[in-house]
């Protein structure tokens, strides 16, 4: 018992001099996920229907996802559990993101040189939905993942002021 006591003890005092690169490597596969969907978006040529005030937002939107999720893989990196909110966030509007865009154009009907044809095939569709869905999964993950360690830290370096205090 004492023996499993102090790896555990060990392992949550590396964590003082050790990166948080789960949480972190996680961030960035979320960020890739997203540069995949959208250049999957914004590759497709179908008539006018990309050019809406939606798309623009959805460009935004994407710049400051990828700033806010590497921001936040930068702060988990040193297990700050505030970023892990963050993370959160954007999970959550990764998965509501997959009602705009995507939905709207699997739905949707160009004409084409006369020729009427959907805006978004159902192999593209699943394709983003499967890139906005990951992303989601990893910043979720990467929340859970740093708030976990993040407590433990803290719980950690608690109970080593209290050591100290009492000496």
């Amino acid at each position: 018992m004492t023996q499993a006591m102090d790896d555990r003890t060990i392992k949550q005092d590396r964590m003082r001099y050790i990166k948080n690169t789960t949480s972190s490597r996680l961030c960035y596969l979320a960020i890739l996920l997203n540069v995949l969907y959208f250049v999957s978006i914004y590759k497709s040529d179908v008539g006018s229907w990309y050019y809406q005030i939606l798309v623009g937002g959805s460009i935004v939107y994407n710049l400051l996802f990828m700033l806010m999720a590497f921001l936040a893989s930068e702060g988990v990196k040193n297990y700050q559990e505030n970023f892990s909110w963050l993370l959160y966030a954007l999970g959550v509007l990764q998965v509501c993101r997959i009602f705009l865009i995507p939905m709207q154009a699997h739905n949707a009907v160009a004409t084409v040189n006369g020729v009427e044809t959907t805006v978004m095939g159902n192999a593209q569709f699943i394709r983003v939905i499967i890139y906005l869905a990951g992303s989601a999964a990893c910043l979720i993950a990467a929340a859970v993942i740093n708030q976990k360690k993040a407590r433990a830290l803290s719980s950690h370096l608690a109970s080593l002021e209290n050591v100290k205090g009492a000496a």
